[in-house]
């Protein structure tokens, strides 16, 4: 009890993620992450109520060995967050409905916030999730490596938007006044690093204004005529719809992408990705690598078929069909595995530990984080 209760006070830390400060005002509005609220609370309310750990694990393995007898389907719980890191899922969702896809049987729950995710996955109710890049570290760290990652599912979602065309580089910020939310998580770490690797001091050389939502950013574009603001998909596309002269000045992947370009080992900015518990894939690998290879697909079907894919994000009320057709080509959904997202994951999270240790959990993951077939 006393590790689960550890485990659920540190993501009070970490569930704004990258790209990850919802809009309280306002619950309809999506979000990359959508943020926290109240979550050591709800958090140890379910710790409370839920069955001791060797409990757990004893029916996951005497159910495990029991379909391995009578050749039935495997039963897989997955756990997305409302939002990019759901949107490359959809099409596994829609296959499921008709029953077991590839030998799994699958049971899908879009959640609103990392905070009704988190306890599902360290009380073993949940054995797959799409989360924050960082939150799976601190998960990791934090349950004694009982979380694994199996894959990279989404990068950067964060764009530098402006009313006017003042900004063509990341030099032009240089002095200007910036409104963004997340401060104390990574979308802080992140324009930080983007920031300094350009010689722009942080602290000095740009004015940065800490705004508790998105909304509250898009509401000083408004009123500033020469104002610039940090977001993320998919509320670029929704601050767009309502404001026509917000363009997109910089993709903040793609700045990352730059100055990674002639590194050793080339991170990523990284937004998503999807986790395992360590017990459920030890327990059920054909199951873990049937879901990836169904997952990959998904993903694959949802980047090449952008309007019937918008028409499954809204189906799932992920977020509307007609927001969707227009951010999916920004939510940089991807689906990498293996030695590329550990070379590009581990590097991420090196760059949020040299800003701040509690970001990533306190230390970096070993190299049983990161799951192989």
């Amino acid at each position: 009890m006393k590790k689960f209760l550890s485990v659920l006070a540190a993501l009070t830390l970490s569930v704004s993620m990258l790209a990850g400060c919802g809009n309280k005002a306002n619950q309809t509005e999506p979000s990359a992450v959508p943020e926290s609220s109240q979550a050591a609370e709800s958090a140890s309310e379910t710790v409370s109520a839920a069955p001791e750990a060797s409990e757990q694990e004893s029916s996951t393995a005497e159910a495990a060995e029991t379909a391995a007898v009578t050749g039935e389907e495997t039963a897989v719980r997955v756990m997305a967050l409302k939002g990019p890191t759901a949107m490359g899922m959809v099409k596994l969702m829609d296959t499921a409905e008709a029953g077991p896809v590839n030998g799994n049987a699958y049971e899908f729950t879009i959640a609103a916030s990392a905070d009704e995710v988190t306890p599902k996955l360290v009380q073993g109710d949940a054995d797959i999730a799409a989360v924050p890049a960082n939150l799976a570290s601190v998960l990791y760290n934090n349950t004694e490596g009982k979380i694994q990652v199996l894959a990279v599912n989404t990068l950067g979602v964060l764009y530098i938007v402006e009313s006017g065309d003042t900004v063509q580089s990341a030099a032009d910020l240089k002095g200007k006044t910036i409104y963004a939310s997340g401060k104390g998580s990574t979308p802080e770490y992140a324009l930080n690093y983007i920031l300094s690797s350009n010689g722009i001091d942080p602290e000095k050389d740009v004015t940065i204004e800490w705004k508790s939502e998105h909304s509250e950013c898009v509401a000083a574009l408004a009123s500033d005529e020469g104002g610039i603001a940090m977001l993320p998909q998919p509320f670029v596309t929704t601050a767009q719809s309502k404001n026509d002269k917000i363009r997109i000045a910089l993709d903040m992947t793609k700045e990352w992408d730059a100055l990674q370009k002639d590194a050793e080992n080339p991170s990523a900015l990284i937004t998503g990705v999807v986790v395992v518990r360590s017990d459920f894939a030890a327990e059920n690998p054909d199951a873990v690598n049937a879901f990836l290879d169904s997952y990959k697909e998904s993903v694959d079907y949802v980047n090449g078929n952008t309007e019937d894919a918008a028409a499954l994000i809204e189906k799932y009320d992920i977020v509307p069909a007609a927001v969707a057709v227009k951010a999916l080509p920004y939510c940089n959904i991807t689906f990498i595995e293996g030695s590329e997202m550990k070379e590009k994951l581990s590097g991420y999270l090196s760059v949020l530990s040299d800003q701040n240790p509690k970001a990533v959990g306190g230390t970096l993951p070993a190299d049983d984080f990161y799951y192989s077939r």
